[in-house]
């Protein structure tokens, strides 16, 4: 990857410093899912900006240690909000909230409606002219996101992806969302493979190799083969040397994560030995992608960074 974190601008004016929006549905989701990429893209010189679509207002408690402490809380806006804050410094990263409510995820048979008023249920093209303001001033060249199963089936994260592939589309163009400032088109989309089976089956077999109790087996015991999934993985990031800020980043959401758990199982080195990087689908481009030998990509930005020779020259 090239340490010249530079995107080609119009003939005669400098390279432009490269930028990514990262959209998440709830803080913590951004230190769970690509994390580390983001960590590495910010130290060497990329504007990363991670936008929290709602407060996580819904979200239950899930570490143990801190349940009885704060069962009396109603309220965990704030503590969310200051978990977040500490989780994007951590990563070296921007920061910002969309503004919704949390729908919470639903529960029963057959599933109630989500909540009035919350992310899921207000009008799309409402949720979606948000986004598109975000992206019109931010001006990303590349964008992350969910696929369209949402990485899983919360209302929040499907309508997370919805609005995404909205504002990528509609960003450029000078009709669309009249008052959300000036077009701005993104140039590549990508949704996250964090949890591909290749990636888990490496991991699983790493950890019993070094005679570790494999929190994957259970998991992978009940995987579901899908044929249109064969495909979905384009682009690996090595990002192995970020390891320890994606999992400080992960701890400082203390409410929603388990110290002890099996995100954590797994020594870094093991991981890193058997798969150092995060992987993505590149779902939409306007530019020509760089493929390595494997026929993957290796770079969220391949396409779009100009060469040092030439930065040099647009410099001076």
């Amino acid at each position: 990857m090239s340490p010249d974190p530079t995107v080609a601008a119009v003939t005669g004016q400098p390279p432009e410093r490269l930028r990514l929006l990262a959209v998440h549905a709830h803080p913590d989701d951004e230190s769970s899912k690509g994390a580390a990429s983001m960590a590495r893209y910010a130290q060497e010189g990329v504007e990363v900006l991670v936008v929290s679509c709602t407060g996580g207002e819904r979200g239950d408690i899930l570490n143990p240690a801190l349940a009885e402490e704060l069962a009396g809380v109603e309220d965990l806006s704030e503590v969310r909000r200051a978990e977040m804050a500490r989780a994007a410094q951590i990563l070296g990263v921007q920061h910002r909230w969309l503004g919704f409510v949390d729908s919470g995820l639903p529960e029963g048979d057959p599933l109630p409606p989500v909540p009035e008023g919350s992310f899921a249920a207000i009008p799309l093209q409402e949720a979606a002219a948000a986004l598109v303001a975000v992206v019109r001033e931010f001006r990303p060249h590349v964008i992350t996101t969910y696929d369209e199963n949402g990485g899983y089936p919360h209302p929040d994260h499907m309508r997370t992806h919805e609005i995404s592939m909205i504002a990528y589309e509609s960003a450029g163009d000078p009709d669309a969302f009249p008052g959300t400032g000036e077009p701005w088109p993104p140039r590549k989309l990508y949704y996250h493979l964090t949890f591909h089976k290749a990636r888990l089956e490496a991991l699983d077999a790493a950890a019993r190799s070094s005679g570790l109790d494999s929190p994957f087996q259970e998991w992978l015991a009940n995987w579901e083969d899908k044929p249109e999934d064969a495909d979905r993985l384009t682009t690996r990031v090595p990002c192995g040397d970020w390891f320890e800020a994606r999992d400080a980043a992960l701890l400082a959401h203390a409410t929603q994560v388990d110290p002890n758990g099996r995100w954590f199982a797994v020594p870094l080195d093991v991981q890193r030995a058997a798969w150092d990087t995060e992987d993505f689908q590149l779902a939409r481009s306007r530019v020509a992608t760089v493929i390595g030998a494997d026929g993957l990509e290796h770079d969220l930005f391949s396409g779009l960074r100009v060469p040092q020779s030439d930065a040099s020259a647009a410099a001076g």
